[in-house]
């Protein structure tokens, strides 16, 4: 594969260009964090899925590209310096009369130390995509968490209707969750209501593109992938997973008016329209998210 060389004034716009991205998004809620504040919709981003802000903040071009002028990449996961003879090979027959230093490019042998979760990752989103969307579970999944619970998951916020009400909630629908990763946190109670059982082995003949944990997860792919992946996409995937988050907890049974967050009362038909509409939503602009991601990731397989 014939690597393009990226000089340093021209990459560290673009880095800076990320940041700002970054910040315009969660800017508000870093600053927070570094005081040592908490969030009980946000903090999930980052204590579930593993990828501390720090890490989301470093810019990465993906593979293929390599950074001229680089030194503060030494070092860093997944990268690995050019030789002379590298830098060489990229400029072919038009070398200039002083090659640039510190040449840092995503390396090869991490391409290949990450060629099977790759190939999963390609297979779950290239199966997901396949199927239609399912807008029927009306985030019941986060109820069927606290279904006859003694302990709640969030006790630093309270039930918006109690337990007793939220218990009488998940038994006046059916739970219809296609998501193993939320199904493993349901209550034993809450297991046997759901239409079906899930398993880890059958995630890929389940997920599907209506569900708002599926969407949020293509952050977790991304970052997996990191730095085979742009830093740009991987916005794209933590982008889409705020949004989605953000429903989720609105449509959750927690009361989290103090934090701004205005409930939707799934427990009503307009709550559930709403909800839908959300979902809907979410599911649009997480089939872009993720057939870019397919997109690369295919390409990745072809270099591997």
């Amino acid at each position: 594969m014939r690597v393009r060389l990226v000089p340093g004034t021209r990459w560290r716009a673009a880095a800076t260009t990320h940041r700002a991205r970054l910040d315009d998004l969660i800017g508000p809620y870093l600053a927070q964090r570094a005081r040592g504040a908490t969030h009980p919709v946000i903090d999930f981003l980052f204590t579930y899925y593993g990828h501390k802000p720090a890490q989301l903040r470093r810019w990465h071009p993906g593979y293929g590209v390599a950074l001229a002028d680089a030194a503060e990449y030494d070092g860093a996961r997944g990268y690995r310096r050019l030789s002379d003879t590298d830098i060489q090979a990229i400029y072919a027959d038009n070398p200039p009369e002083s090659p640039p230093g510190n040449v840092y490019t995503a390396d090869p042998a991490h391409l290949a130390k990450r060629y099977d979760t790759l190939v999963f990752i390609t297979n779950l989103l290239r199966a997901t995509a396949t199927r239609p969307a399912q807008l029927s579970c009306f985030g019941l999944h986060e109820w069927a968490m606290v279904y006859r619970a003694e302990d709640i998951r969030h006790q630093q916020v309270p039930l918006r209707l109690g337990q007793a009400d939220t218990d009488a909630v998940v038994e006046s629908m059916s739970l219809r969750c296609t998501h193993f990763d939320a199904y493993r946190f349901f209550t034993p109670e809450a297991v046997g209501r759901n239409n079906e059982a899930l398993t880890r082995a059958g995630q890929p003949d389940h997920e599907q593109p209506g569900c708002l944990h599926t969407n949020m997860d293509l952050y977790k792919w991304g970052f997996k992938l990191v730095p085979l992946i742009s830093s740009e996409l991987l916005l794209d995937c933590f982008e889409l997973a705020c949004a989605a988050r953000e429903l989720d907890m609105r449509a959750s049974p927690y009361d989290l008016s103090e934090y701004g967050y205005q409930p939707i009362r799934i427990e009503t038909p307009a709550g559930r329209a709403e909800y839908v509409r959300g979902q809907s939503e979410i599911a649009s602009r997480a089939a872009t998210v993720r057939a870019g991601m397919l997109n690369t990731c295919q390409e990745l397989l072809a270099y591997a």
